[in-house]
C-alpha cells in the first residue's frame, strides 16, 4: 500500500479552500468522466482517483483526519493490522457525512464501473472502516441495463410506408436478432424506441432500451419539408400557355393528375392535397407541391416554325387603341 496524496491528485495546495477543492474536482470530473472517454482505461483510473480524493478532502471532518494522518500513515496502518483501535479513535465513518462536495458514493461509482471496487486500499483502510484487510468486494446489486442508440438508414419510400427491419443488437456478449417495426412518417433524426432491447440489467434488474436514430437518404426526385413533399414536373410549353393536364409522380409509385391553367409561368407551384407524408401514428397526410418546369422545344418542324414566326409578328404589332 502507498500513501495517497489527494492534494496532488486534485492539483491543489494543502492550503486550498473548500471552494477551490470543489472547483478542482468538478473540472477534473467533467474531463475524465467515463461517458466522455469511453474505453479509455487511463481516464477511468484517474476518474476513480479524483473521486476518491474529493471524498476525503471535500468533507471538513475527513480532511482534518487526513491531514493528521500525514507522514504517520504507516504507523497507523501497522496498528490496525495488529487489531488495534482505529487510527482516528473509534470507527472510521464514511466520508461525506459532514455535507461536503462529493457527487458520487460507492454505490454510484459501482453504477459507472460495475462490480470493480471503486476505492483504493489506502482509502478503505483509513476512511472506509476496514481493519487493514483491504477492500471488500461490493455485493452485486440490481442495476438496470443502459440504453443503447444506433443509427438506421431509410429511404424516403421506407419512411412513407413504414418498414420492418431485422437487427442484431449486441449486449452482454450475446448476439440476438430482433424485428423492429419503423412506423410510417418518421423523419430524419427521429428516434424509435424498442423497449427492453438495450444492455441487459444485473441482479435481476430490467434491461435498457434500444433507440434507433433515423437517417433518411436523399431522394433523387422528392424533397421533404415536414409532412410536405416537393417535386418538379415537366410541362410542355404549349400546355403552360394554353392549359391542360400533366401527370405528377408520387411516392406510392403511381401518378396524380394535375390541371395546369392557361398562361402558367415557369417555376409556378401547385398543391396536390393529401399526397404528402403521413404523420406518425395517424392517417393524416401532408401535401405534395408540384413545381412547374416549362419545357421549350429542342427542335421545330417547318410548320411549327411558321406558327412561332407568326406569333412573333403578332407580338411586334402594337395593339390598336380604341376610341370613344
Amino acid at each position: 500500500m502507498e500513501f495517497k496524496d489527494y492534494y496532488a491528485t486534485l492539483g491543489v495546495p494543502k492550503t486550498a479552500s473548500e471552494k477551490e477543492i470543489k472547483q478542482a474536482f468538478r473540472r477534473l470530473a467533467r474531463k475524465l468522466h467515463p461517458d466522455v472517454n469511453p474505453g479509455d482505461k487511463t481516464a477511468e483510473a484517474r476518474f476513480k482517483d479524483v473521486n476518491e480524493a474529493n471524498e476525503v478532502l471535500g468533507n471538513p471532518e475527513t480532511r482534518k483526519k487526513y491531514d493528521e494522518l500525514g507522514s504517520n500513515w504507516r504507523m497507523y496502518e501497522q496498528a490496525q493490522a495488529r487489531g488495534g483501535p482505529s487510527p482516528f479513535g473509534g470507527a472510521a465513518g464514511r466520508p461525506g457525512a459532514g455535507g461536503g462536495f462529493r457527487t458520487m458514493t460507492a454505490d454510484e461509482m459501482n453504477e459507472v464501473f460495475g462490480d470493480s471496487h471503486p476505492f483504493s486500499d489506502f482509502f478503505t483502510t483509513f476512511f472506509g472502516g476496514g481493519g487493514g484487510s483491504g477492500p471488500s468486494r461490493p455485493s452485486r446489486r440490481a442495476r438496470a441495463g443502459r440504453d443503447v442508440e444506433h443509427e438506421i438508414e431509410l429511404t424516403l419510400e421506407d419512411a412513407y410506408r413504414g418498414v420492418t427491419r431485422r437487427l442484431v443488437p449486441q449486449g452482454g456478449g450475446h448476439a440476438r436478432s430482433v424485428d423492429v417495426r419503423i412506423p410510417a412518417g418518421v423523419g430524419d433524426g427521429s428516434r424509435v424506441r424498442v423497449a427492453g432491447e438495450g444492455e441487459p440489467g444485473t441482479g435481476g434488474a430490467a434491461a435498457g432500451d434500444l433507440f434507433l436514430r433515423v437517417r433518411l437518404t436523399p431522394h433523387p426526385s422528392f424533397e421533404r419539408k415536414g409532412q410536405d413533399l416537393y417535386v418538379s414536373v415537366d410541362v410542355p410549353a404549349t400546355t403552360a400557355v394554353l392549359g391542360g393536364h400533366v401527370d405528377v409522380p408520387t411516392l406510392t409509385g403511381t401518378s396524380a393528375r394535375l390541371r395546369v391553367p392557361a398562361l402558367t409561368q415557369n417555376g409556378q407551384v401547385f398543391r396536390l392535397k393529401g399526397y404528402g407524408m403521413p404523420a406518425v401514428g395517424s392517417d393524416v397526410k401532408g401535401h405534395l407541391f408540384a413545381r412547374v418546369n416549362a419545357q421549350l422545344p429542342r427542335t421545330l418542324s417547318p410548320e411549327e416554325k411558321e406558327h412561332y414566326e407568326a406569333l412573333a409578328k403578332l407580338a411586334e404589332t402594337p395593339a390598336t387603341e380604341s376610341t370613344v
